[in-house]
Parts: C-alpha cells; sequence; structure tokens
C-alpha cells in the first residue's frame, strides 16, 4: 500500500524553479530520506508534504485523499524541525502533551499519553526537568515524542541531528531508526549527509537542482548510480572519463585498456560515459603481497586490468587505510587494511586490480539547469 503519492509537484518562488516536477511514491510504514546538496529542493519538497508550502502546480496525495491545498493543521502529520522549535519556558512533560492539548484531549488521557512516550524514549525520569536542561540528545528525543504524541499517519524530520557533534547523530541515528520501526510510522527524512541516509533509510530519493536523480534502497543506489551525479554523491568513488567500444572494454585516460561491465538501459549510461570503481573495489598488491614475489616492475606487461602505479597519499586510521595511487595520467583511491597490505609506505610501486564486475559505465554529470 501507498500511504503518500506525488504527481508533477513544481514550486517555483519567482523565476527560481525549487522542485521541478516531482513524480514520487513513498511506501507505508517505511523511512525515505530525500538526500542532496544545499539548495536541491529537498526541504522545499518535505515543507509541501507538509502543508508549509502550496505548490506552484502539480498534486499530493494521502490515502487516495487529494490533500494539495489542504492546511497543515488539518493533515494530521507530526513535524520535526532542524531547530527543535521546543518551549523553552515548558517541562519535557509540557512539551510532549502541547498538541494532545490543542486537540482538546482530556487532562487524563494527554497524562497517560505523556507517561506512555517518556518510556519510549527512555526519559521518564525527566518528565518535569525543563527543556533546557537537558542535552542535545535528549531534547532531540523530546521532540520526536511531541511530533508523535498525537499519532499522527506521518512523520516529518527536516535536518534533525544537524546541530549534534559526530558521536551523539551516530548514536541517535540508530535510536530514531529503531524507533520508527517499533512504531511502524511512515516517516521522510531530509537530510545532506549520505552516511545518515545510508544507515537510516529502506529508500533514498536523491535530489538535483529540484529534480529526483534517483530513487531506490540505499545499497542499490550506492552499487547502481545511474549518474556521475548519484556516484559522487552517495559515498566515495574513483570516477574516470573513459570511451568504451560497446564490447565490454573501455579505454581510461592515458589510453589504456581494460574490461568492465556493460552499460544497461536502465543504469541511464548513454551519451558521454564515466567509469566508476569504489574504493574498496580496488586491489592493491605490493611486493609483499601472496603471489607477487620480491618486488613490482610498473614497466612490466601486466593483465587488462592490473595497473601499475606509486603511491602518493596514505590515510591510517588504524584499521584501515586509504590510499591514493597514481596510475600515470589519472589517480586511483583504494580502500585497503594493514594486513591486506602490508608495509605499505609513500612512493612505493603498487599494481591496481580493478575487478571487471566492479566496473561500472554511468552517464557523465550534466551542467543543464532545471527547467523553468
Amino acid at each position: 500500500m501507498t500511504h503518500l503519492t506525488l504527481q508533477a509537484v513544481t514550486k517555483r518562488f519567482n523565476a527560481a524553479v525549487a522542485v521541478d516536477r516531482v513524480d514520487l511514491s513513498v511506501p507505508d510504514g517505511k523511512l525515505v530520506c530525500f538526500l542532496g546538496p544545499s539548495g536541491c529542493g529537498k526541504t522545499t519538497l518535505l515543507r509541501m508534504i507538509a502543508g508549509l508550502e502550496t505548490p506552484s502546480s502539480g498534486s499530493l496525495h494521502f490515502d487516495g485523499r487529494d490533500i494539495t491545498h489542504v492546511p497543515a493543521n488539518r493533515r494530521d502529520f507530526g513535524m520535526v524541525f532542524q531547530s527543535l522549535a521546543l518551549f523553552p519556558h515548558m517541562t519535557v512533560a509540557q512539551n510532549v502533551a502541547y498538541p494532545l492539548k490543542l486537540r482538546n484531549t482530556a487532562k487524563s488521557g494527554q497524562t497517560r499519553r505523556v507517561t506512555e512516550l517518556l518510556e519510549l524514549i527512555q526519559l521518564p525520569h525527566m518528565a518535569n526537568r525543563p527543556v533546557t536542561q537537558l542535552s542535545g540528545g535528549q531534547r532531540q528525543r523530546v521532540a520526536i515524542a511531541r511530533a508523535i504524541a498525537s499519532q499522527p499517519k506521518l512523520l516529518l524530520l527536516d535536518e534533525p541531528l544537524s546541530a549534534l557533534d559526530a558521536k551523539l547523530r551516530e548514536a541517535m541515528q540508530v535510536e530514531i531508526r529503531l524507533l520508527q520501526q517499533r512504531l511502524g510510522i511512515t516517516t521522510i527524512m531530509v537530510t545532506h549527509d549520505q552516511r545518515e541516509a545510508m544507515t537510516m533509510a529502506d529508500e533514498i530519493v536523491v535530489m538535483e537542482k529540484g529534480r529526483i536523480a534517483q530513487v531506490g534502497r540505499p545499497l542499490d543506489i550506492y552499487r547502481e548510480p545511474v549518474s556521475e551525479f548519484v556516484a559522487d554523491f552517495i559515498g566515495l568513488g574513483n570516477i574516470l572519463p573513459v570511451s568504451y567500444d560497446g564490447a565490454g572494454s573501455a579505454s581510461l585516460p592515458g589510453g589504456r585498456r581494460i574490461a568492465v561491465t556493460p552499460p544497461t538501459r536502465a543504469s541511464g549510461a548513454e551519451g558521454e560515459l564515466r567509469l566508476l570503481i569504489r574504493p574498496e573495489d580496488v586491489c592493491v598488491k605490493t611486493a609483499m603481497s601472496p603471489g607477487m614475489g620480491t618486488g613490482i616492475d610498473t614497466t612490466a606487461q601486466t593483465t587488462p586490468n592490473q595497473l601499475p602505479g606509486t603511491v602518493t597519499f596514505i590515510r591510517d586510521v588504524g584499521a584501515s587505510l586509504e590510499a591514493t595511487i597514481d596510475c600515470s595520467g589519472f589517480t586511483l583511491t583504494a580502500a585497503t587494511t594493514p594486513r591486506e597490505t602490508p608495509g605499505l609506505t609513500l612512493g612505493m610501486p603498487v599494481m591496481a586490480e580493478l575487478p571487471p564486475h566492479a566496473c561500472r559505465l554511468i552517464a557523465a554529470r550534466t551542467t543543464a539547469a532545471a527547467a523553468p
């Protein structure tokens, strides 16, 4: 069942197009992330779903009902703003009870619901504490409890974790995801953090210049991006200009040919192409790697997908290594470990192996702006 459907939704602010002809279906009970850079239209789209902005054209339907012009207070949606917007003069319990009070819920009903929610967010002992005395993570949980107090049919989150430090942010990602799964509430979250989207979402909507660039499950988008923009925005990737012969072979900068995964029509790889290979798929072989003998001759003939190069940069974070390799005409980034590449040092000659199944051809980035 699909709860929310958007049909050709467009939003203009004078001559500027913020959202351009968006078609989207949001599945029931799932957490969907709107992901993209600043200015791509994701927050404007969320605000139109909330009823805080009116589309310039197009329509929105929820449970089969046209809500395009339904006021925000009649949509029965919960929303958590980036600023959280908690009332500083109220206690935790009073903040959570506020939407119930607006709906004239009986006092006994308010008390019972607030108690349930404070147990749910694990803050029952702080019911009477002013929200100004809470930590960032605690305030975040209170804002979510207030948003779901009236049991909304849809929960909207506008970059709710952006103000938190890195460690707390990661902890809250897990907490919100577990809470959403426990409640089974359809949730739409706006973020510009691809790691956050990959961690939390059932489905990611990648946006570019007011339009949807790709929709899919996190790993599907990571492994099968349809364009250079999506590949570059979701995770790290080696993206190189190539020419393709149409028969499973591509020419890299400098003229070296390698075997690649042929593009499919669904990949959007038409016209100018790019080669994508993720850093974790680049296999780095050193003189100390098993089967490599006593050294590496960077001038020797190699198999098509083995490229000689030199290590020019190493980022060592203990359990993992990130190496930059100069392959004479282009550079590659490889993600590896000390066990896989023992003794890796700057200036070391290495062999970078690019498995054909991991070498994907995608559409090159376009520079055209959204249509007015």
